[in-house]
């Protein structure tokens, strides 16, 4: 390793009360791959916003290979890229646009050929006028890494930049910062949720409560692997879910294309696939917010075509997107809620209690909600689904920001709603938590391609990995 390209001493930042860095020292080399590993609300983001000069410290130093982050912030921002973990692009533009303007941002013509961003392009290229809303979560998060690179940045800082990406493009962006270490000798500063992501950095930080508790060796840091495969007692015969050839067309492109499953009461139905495999489509036909094309679809015996309001009262969904209203506590939105589906206010704030007891938030209930890490609205989200007791739960990748024990603990709440007997729908790109369903599907292209108890080709010896399952099904079709 070279000379700091980070040096950071007795850093501190406050917002209100709340101390999100306390007294934080580390160096990073250069040409280090860097990780910092922490809960939902550990100070992660902002040790990295305060790197990246979007925010000053209360006390304490930091510099960027010599530079001074309050003095020379103009200066720092000529060679650092940054990747946050929100898509934070412009929506309305084109691939090709998007590019060009943060080329022009630093003077710089926009060269696809350039040695940097060429093998990120290449993958883009054939996208390259198509706006960036429409993108699949991968090619919006290589979308924002092109643009972070256009000026080829001394240092990258990449914020949890694979939350809601598959498998696939998640080992894709992976390799791109690999090569760029390798090939640039670039510093990678790196926050994520994902073992093997940070089993890639050389040292990693453990951030708690502000404070760096631990500086190291990931293998020496972070909890050990599970490979548990879950596997429910008896499932009850009732089907909750009945599809058949069940189409969504969107002009001349096939989103979901002719398929068929049901999913029984009390299982736990694991619905894998890639970004932009038809899945988050075909849930929101299945909850009446989408018409499908062509095809049938029952939800506790009613007709998604015909009985799509009635069906919304028996159902509870978390979607991928922040739902909540930032100007609300999170009390405030749970009430909401609660008075939507027709519940009182006394029951309402009871049920907003036990639901926020459950994803362990219950000191939040006052907090404001567009103050709030990513992790922490995720678990908001999922207690809110929870307030009306539904009978069927759709969880379009529920886990996606939530660091390691929130995870676990969301899924321990799973398992207890299944067992209750309710019927879980939910999508992931964590093949750790697909293993814990009862069965799974997995979806290519709008079809699906594979369906059953997958967990079977890890323990049968077909692998030993099931992303390598995944990957194996997923590429086989593609």
């Amino acid at each position: 390793m070279g000379n700091d390209s980070v040096s950071i001493k007795d850093l501190s930042k406050s917002f209100g009360k709340v101390k999100a860095l306390d007294g934080v020292s580390l160096e990073v080399k250069e040409g280090e791959i860097f990780g910092i590993y922490g809960a939902d609300g550990a100070g992660k983001t902002t040790l990295e916003r305060i790197m990246c000069t979007l925010c000053a410290p209360d006390s304490g130093s930091c510099s960027i290979f010599g530079f001074d982050i309050v003095k020379d912030r103009q200066e720092i921002r000529k060679f650092i890229g940054f990747v946050p973990s929100t898509f934070s692009l412009y929506p309305d533009l084109t691939v090709e646009e998007n590019i060009k303007y943060h080329a022009g941002l630093f003077s710089l013509p926009f060269d696809e050929d350039d040695k940097m961003i060429a093998p990120i392009y290449r993958q883009l290229a054939p996208f390259s006028r198509r706006r960036a809303e429409q993108l699949s979560g991968g090619m919006k998060q290589k979308l924002a890494l092109c643009c972070a690179l256009i000026h080829k940045p001394r240092l990258l800082i990449l914020d949890e930049p694979t939350t809601g990406i598959d498998t696939v493009s998640r080992r894709e962006f992976i390799e791109c910062i690999k090569d760029l270490n390798k090939e640039f000798w670039t510093t990678v500063i790196l926050s994520s949720p994902y073992r093997n992501e940070l089993m890639m950095c050389s040292r990693i930080a453990l951030l708690e409560k502000g404070r760096i508790v631990s500086l190291g060796n990931p293998l020496d840091i972070l909890p050990p692997e599970s490979l548990s495969i879950y596997d429910s007692a008896a499932i009850e015969k009732e089907k909750i879910i009945e599809v058949s050839g069940l189409t969504k067309r969107f002009g001349d492109f096939t989103a979901v294309n002719n398929i068929d499953f049901s999913v029984k009461r009390g299982e736990i139905f694991g619905f894998l696939g890639a970004n932009g495999a038809g899945k988050t489509t075909t849930i929101n036909m299945l909850c009446g917010l989408l018409a499908p094309t062509s095809g049938t679809g029952t939800i506790a015996g009613m007709d998604i075509n015909r009985e799509y309001e009635k069906i919304k009262l028996h159902i509870g969904y978390v979607c991928q997107t922040d739902c909540l209203f930032k100007e609300f506590t999170v009390k405030e939105n749970l009430r909401l809620i609660a008075g939507l589906y027709g519940i009182g206010r006394k029951e309402a704030d009871r049920r907003t209690d036990v639901c926020l007891q459950k994803v362990g938030l219950q000191d939040c209930a006052n907090l404001m909600c567009g103050s709030l890490p990513l992790g922490w609205k995720r678990r908001i989200s999922f207690a809110a689904a929870m307030l009306h007791n539904p009978e069927l739960l759709f969880l379009d990748e529920p886990t996606s920001g939530v660091d390691v024990e929130a995870r676990k603990q969301m899924w321990d709440i799973i398992r207890s709603e299944a067992g209750r007997g309710t019927t879980i729908l939910v999508t992931t790109h964590n093949m750790e938590e697909a293993l814990w369903c009862d069965r799974q599907s997995i979806m290519v292209d709008g079809s699906i391609k594979a369906m059953g108890n997958l967990g079977a080709l890890v323990s049968g010896g077909v692998s030993p990995d099931f992303d390598d399952v995944f990957d194996l099904i997923t590429q086989a079709y593609l």
